[in-house]
């Protein structure tokens, strides 16, 4: 093999990632080049497209996950959770032929490898098929929020006949936005918390809109983690349902409380790319920012007040 074969084949077999070693915000983020692993049975590696940047990247790279004991890794962790790309190469028991494009998201804080890649290792039932006519940038900000979503809703189920009206906080935001039109397909009468300026956005889910918190509702999805006023919020014998991180909060006045941590779903995660695909469910870019430039995407997401994502490419 010739030196310079010898260096092209070398170069393959790197891929970048994203990580931090002392986490403390978004200029604690760097790039490395790992060696490029082959899969193992039931996994496939993709080539990443797209990667968006959710709340909770923002955690991991400001050491939250770390101080709540959530993150042990030796050397550095891996960040980024959701992600839409090309099948690159299967593992043993995968059928998915190379070049399917894909979407998913991986779950869980500890551990050194994440999304924001050129290329990541993922079990085949964790994936969906992105469908035509929707691109990867838009797949890549539908998975961990949608799919969160949808398992809130799933926990919700119908709503007694006596007892339909939701509240959905943050409902102008990535999860919270799901929540109100996957509840309304459930028959909740959901109406979507959110700022003055996002009314005509979320009335546009086909919810009704308010700006306070308000009481005696039959049930909160609290979407935008506003925990105890949004747990006040619900009357006697009512429910409220969180999301982690966010701490479960103490069962009082009959109230039952539960909390969703999302979990990949290949088929559920399906589904929904397909609704998506239609129109029927949102898919919100805020800005498109290359691999290279992730510290500066991740600083320009703590900013706040951004409605979308800001998705990352190779």
């Amino acid at each position: 093999m010739t030196p310079k074969k010898e260096q092209m084949t070398m170069k393959q077999m790197m891929s970048r990632r994203a990580v931090v070693r002392v986490p403390s915000g978004p200029a604690s983020i760097e790039t490395i080049d790992v060696p490029v692993v082959e899969p193992g049975p039931g996994e496939l590696r993709v080539k990443i497209g797209a990667a968006a940047i959710n709340p909770v990247d923002l955690g991991v790279a400001g050491g939250l996950f770390h101080q709540l004991a959530l993150v042990d890794q030796p050397d550095y962790t891996g960040l980024g959770w959701d992600f839409a790309g090309t099948v690159e190469a299967t593992g043993p028991g995968v059928e998915l032929p190379g070049g399917t494009r894909v979407a998913g998201f991986i779950d869980g804080f500890d551990r050194d490898h994440g999304s924001h890649a050129e290329h990541l290792l993922v079990p085949a039932a964790n994936v969906a098929v992105v469908p035509d006519g929707l691109d990867l940038v838009e797949a890549a900000t539908v998975p961990l929020n949608a799919t969160a979503a949808a398992q809130l809703v799933d926990l919700l189920g119908a709503p007694p006949n006596d007892a339909r009206r939701l509240l959905v906080t943050g409902a102008a935001g990535a999860v919270g936005a799901y929540v109100a039109a996957l509840a309304k397909d459930r028959s909740w009468q959901v109406t979507g918390m959110a700022r003055a300026a996002d009314e005509q956005f979320v009335r546009g889910l086909g919810v009704d809109f308010t700006t306070d918190l308000g009481q005696a509702w039959d049930a909160v999805a609290d979407a935008g983690a506003l925990q105890e006023d949004a747990f006040r919020a619900v009357r006697e014998g009512g429910r409220f349902i969180g999301m982690q991180p966010a701490a479960r909060l103490p069962e009082e006045r009959g109230i039952a409380v539960e909390v969703v941590f999302a979990r990949p779903d290949g088929a559920l995660l399906a589904r929904l790319l397909a609704r998506v695909a239609t129109g029927e469910l949102p898919a919100r870019v805020h800005a498109v920012a290359p691999l290279d430039e992730v510290a500066c995407a991740y600083q320009a997401m703590a900013q706040g007040s951004i409605r979308g994502r800001i998705v990352l490419v190779p």
